[in-house]
């Protein structure tokens, strides 16, 4: 940062976010998919010719395999490129429906930068609507696998190419609208940003770019390594079903070593690859997008949410970060071609592994588990004959943390979210009889989780229901007393189903509820403040059965009756005994044998 004008560096730096957020509202406003124009299951990133990621709002795939298939002196203006394999992503791409659009940005005639767009598309083909079979045992099952190429030449579209991507696709004119939409903004972005360059010279403005990410590693070097004691941790989750195995315990463990300078996440004694498509090639280019993925996490360490809020997570973490990987053939480090499109398993339970790795490490700094990502939907045909896709990525709570309750029905993707009622209902044949939150699902806490989803569609005509869903068993743990949050569960008229499902009949005039999960509670909850306690039964969170069962609080009407709720919670302590210290929920002793905690606990 030494020699960089701090005004010219402000200005580079709002300057990327600026372009970042226009490029993302361009795709918005001209995409023609719900999961991409109304959803939001996308995101943009910048940059720089380093191929290091310069934007910090959220994460995203990565240049490496454009420039390795592509050298960047044969790169020329107006060209865009794109591919969604998996296998030959470097590990950013997680599963097939994640299409990624690259356009370079020039200054002079030479490569100075790149701009991003990489989101989750309605359909790229494969065995079922929505390119994510749930009982999938190859990747080729999962759809159509592009690898890197020049989708625009010159700003010139390779019509070819594109015909054969939605010919593949069973919304082709959707996949069309959103690839012109995401070509159409990243090129606008990479006119913008060599704007920058063109005022301010390339000297100048990849100085900044190097303050931008040596501040960041400076930063989280100082506010939030320094906060970890040194020393090794170890911790483990799971996830509870493959889609082909019956449910078993599938243990993703990290073992954490702290030293002055960095941190080393070991993965070893990761379980072995799934038949089924949980796995996540996540082990290639050292890990690098797995870094700046989980990196986010650590900002749970800032003195203040305040300052947490302000941490952006750019390229400059990766050099704190040091990786370790099993070898080949397990749930990070599967060999192709194994199924990948559940990958949300592995890689969102990595961000709660790390979590608990930090909570043991800290005293219970860190915030109890969330799971706020799952596909649900349905697909049939409407009263037209033409088929349809309703697929929604909903939410659910976050978990309690040492100053404040979970969030409620939070999104894993910034800015994303579930689909307005009033559009759903005026494209689809179904009523959304509810939408709102599940009561009682966070985990109670001295700081409660946050609440799930719950949702009634009532179909309209016969259709297929469809999810791709984990911790329907297995629940989003409590942390330092806290209670595990409830579970994500679905029934249809009664009938209860599984997490994976691809296409459960469903009969017009049947109602399909839907509870999300919600997050795991942060300390005693027989230490909640009663008054907490009381507004969380008025605002409908917490039922007055919760209040008494989970809290220990007696509600007369809606006044606390002070000399029952000490009472019974002074029994309630008595029976407990000490409160653990993780609490997995009631699910995890269906598959662990019996046991309520795992050695690592």
């Amino acid at each position: 940062m030494k020699g960089t004008d701090p005004i010219v560096l402000e200005i580079v730096e709002g300057t990327l976010a600026s372009v970042e957020r226009e490029v993302e509202t361009a795709i918005a406003r001209t995409a023609r998919s719900p999961m991409i124009r109304d959803a939001h299951d996308f995101r943009a990133g910048i940059h720089d010719r380093h191929l290091r990621k310069l934007t910090g709002r959220s994460y995203s795939a990565l240049v490496q395999p454009i420039a390795r298939d592509f050298p960047l002196d044969t790169m020329r203006p107006g060209d865009v490129f794109f591919h969604n394999d998996v296998y030959l992503s470097e590990g950013g791409i997680g599963h097939l429906p994640d299409l990624c659009v690259t356009v370079p940005v020039f200054h002079e005639g030479a490569v100075v930068a790149f701009v991003q767009a990489f989101g989750h598309h309605d359909d790229i083909g494969g065995s079922v609507p929505g390119s994510m079979p749930s009982h999938a045992r190859s990747v080729f099952e999962e759809g159509l696998m592009v690898p890197p190429i020049r989708l625009w030449d010159q700003g010139v579209p390779n019509e070819a190419a594109i015909r054969i991507m939605t010919r593949n696709s069973r919304m082709p004119d959707s996949l069309a609208g959103d690839l012109d939409a995401e070509c159409s903004a990243c090129l606008m972005g990479a006119r913008r940003l060599g704007e920058l360059f063109d005022r301010y010279g390339r000297e100048t403005v990849e100085g900044c770019f190097d303050a931008i990410i040596d501040k960041t590693t400076e930063t989280f070097r100082r506010e939030v390594l320094a906060k970890i004691p040194d020393g090794t941790f170890t911790w483990e989750d799971y996830a509870e079903h493959d889609g082909v195995d019956p449910p078993r315990l599938h243990a993703q463990r990290i073992t954490l070593t702290k030293t002055p300078e960095k941190i080393i996440i070991d993965f070893t004694g990761t379980s072995p690859q799934a038949k089924g498509p949980i796995n996540h090639a996540g082990d290639y280019a050292d890990g690098v997008f797995l870094k700046k993925w989980l990196a986010p996490v650590l900002r749970n360490l800032a003195d203040t949410p305040e300052r947490m809020a302000e941490l952006d997570v750019n390229e400059g973490v990766v050099p704190l970060i040091e990786m370790v990987f099993p070898e080949k053939g397990t749930l990070l480090t599967p060999i192709f071609p194994a199924p990948t499109n559940a990958r949300t398993f592995v890689i969102l339970r990595l961000l709660g592994v790390l979590a608990g790795v930090l909570a043991k490490a800290t005293g219970g700094r860190m915030p109890a588990d969330q799971e706020t990502i799952r596909y649900t939907g349905v697909y049939g045909e409407g009263a037209d004959g033409a088929p349809y896709l309703m697929r929604e990525v909903l939410g659910g709570g976050s978990g309690g943390r040492y100053y404040a309750d979970g969030e409620d029905t939070i999104h894993v993707v910034p800015d994303s979210r579930n689909i307005p009622v009033e559009f759903a209902e005026a494209r689809w044949p179904f009523i959304v009889e509810r939408l709102g939150l599940a009561t009682d699902s966070g985990g109670a806490g001295e700081l409660r989780g946050g609440l799930g989803y719950d949702k009634h569609l009532r179909m309209l005509r016969d259709a297929h229901y469809m999810s791709i869903a984990d911790r329907s068993i297995l629940s989003c743990w409590g942390v330092n007393g806290g209670a595990a949050g409830r579970p994500f569960q679905v029934t249809i008229d009664g009938r209860e189903m599984e997490g994976l499902v691809d296409a459960e009949p469903v009969k017009a005039g049947e109602v399909i509820r839907i509870r999300t999960t919600g997050g795991g509670g942060w300390g005693d909850p027989l230490g909640r403040d009663p008054g907490r306690v009381v507004a969380d039964v008025r605002d409908g969170k917490v039922s007055p059965a919760g209040a008494r069962d989970d809290y220990g609080v007696v509600l007369t009407g809606e006044q606390v009756d002070e000399v029952a709720t000490a009472e019974l919670r002074a029994r309630l302590r008595a029976e407990r005994g000490p409160a653990p210290f993780f609490d997995r929920g009631p699910g995890y002793p269906t598959l662990s044998g019996g046991r309520s905690h795992a050695d690592v606990d």
